[in-house]
C-alpha cells in the first residue's frame, strides 16, 4: 500500500507537470491578447498582463467579418456533423451487423482509401468541383462529407461489435422489428457516448480545417474562420501587431474549448467496453 501511494503521487506530479507544459501555449495567447502592443516584448516576459485591455477583441472584431468566418465554419460543421454522422452509424451498423455479398471487401476497400494522402486527390477535385461552379462557394467542403467518414464507420463498427450482441439483433427480428426500427430503437441509445465522441472530434477536424477553404474560398466573407485568422496574420505580423492577432486566435479556440468540455465525458465511455445487461 506504502508503494502504490508513492507511485500515485509521482503518477500524479508527472502528469501535472506535463498539463503544465501542453496548458502553457494557450495561457501565454490568452495573456498577449490582453497587453498592448507596447508590453510584448517586455524583458522579462509578464504572465499576468499590467495593464490589462480588451481593446485587441474590439478591434480584430471590426477589422475582419469574424462573424461571416464563423457563420461559414458553423454551417459547414453543422451539415457535416448532422448528415454525415447519421450516415456514418447507418453505415457502421450495416457492416457491423448485416449480411450482404461483399461486404468485407467492400469495407477493406473502404478502409485503403484511408492511406490516400489528400495531397493525391486535391487537384482531380478542385478540377471537378470547378467544372460544377462550386468554387468560392462552401458546396465543396459540405457536400463529400454528407456521405460519411470511415474513420467514423470503422470506429463504430468496432464499438457495435463490442457493446450490441448479435443474439439481440435476432431476438428483435423475431419479435418483428425491421432493422430501420432495429437502428433507431436499439443501435442509436447504444451508440450515443461513441456518437458524441466521435462528434466532438469531427466537429473540432472541421472547425481547424485550413486547406480546403483555402483552396476553394476566395471572397473573405465567405472565407472561414481560420482562413481569416491566417489571413490577418500576413496582414499584421509585419507591424508587430500580435496582440489582434492572438485576440483572433482566442475567439476561434472557444467554439472549440465549448464543444470539448461538453464533450470530454463522452471520451472515455466510448473507449470502455460495455455490457447490456437484462
Amino acid at each position: 500500500m506504502k508503494y502504490k501511494k508513492i507511485a500515485d503521487f509521482w503518477a500524479f506530479i508527472i502528469l501535472l507537470s506535463g498539463s503544465a507544459f501542453m496548458m502553457a501555449p494557450f495561457v501565454w495567447t490568452l495573456s498577449t491578447s490582453l497587453k498592448d502592443r507596447r508590453n510584448i516584448f517586455e524583458l522579462p516576459p509578464k504572465w499576468i498582463p499590467d495593464p490589462v485591455t480588451f481593446s485587441n477583441y474590439v478591434n480584430v472584431w471590426k477589422a475582419a467579418p469574424l462573424l461571416n468566418g464563423f457563420l461559414n465554419s458553423a454551417t459547414i460543421a453543422a451539415f457535416v456533423l448532422v448528415i454525415g454522422i447519421l450516415v456514418s452509424a447507418m453505415s457502421a451498423f450495416a457492416f457491423g451487423k448485416f449480411d450482404f455479398p461483399f461486404k468485407n471487401a467492400l469495407f477493406l476497400g473502404l478502409l485503403g482509401t484511408m492511406m490516400i494522402p489528400y495531397s493525391v486527390v486535391m487537384i482531380p477535385q478542385f478540377v471537378g468541383f470547378s467544372r460544377l461552379g462550386w468554387v468560392d462557394t462552401l458546396l465543396p467542403l459540405i457536400v463529400p462529407g454528407l456521405f460519411g467518414n470511415i474513420v467514423v464507420i470503422f470506429f463504430l463498427r468496432q464499438f457495435l461489435s463490442s457493446s450490441l450482441p448479435n443474439e439481440l439483433v435476432e431476438a428483435a427480428k423475431i419479435d418483428g422489428c425491421s432493422f430501420p426500427r432495429i437502428f433507431w430503437t436499439i443501435a442509436m441509445p447504444i451508440m450515443q457516448p461513441a456518437l458524441a465522441a466521435q462528434a466532438a472530434l469531427s466537429f473540432m477536424g472541421i472547425w481547424n480545417d485550413f486547406l480546403g477553404p483555402l483552396i476553394y474560398l476566395h471572397t473573405p466573407e465567405r472565407q472561414t474562420i481560420q482562413v481569416l485568422i491566417a489571413s490577418m496574420q500576413s496582414m499584421y505580423v509585419s507591424s508587430s501587431n500580435y496582440p489582434m492577432i492572438m485576440a483572433a486566435a482566442v475567439i476561434s479556440m472557444m467554439p472549440v474549448i465549448i464543444v470539448f468540455i461538453f464533450c470530454q465525458r463522452y471520451f472515455i465511455e466510448s473507449l470502455a467496453i460495455s455490457g447490456i445487461k437484462g
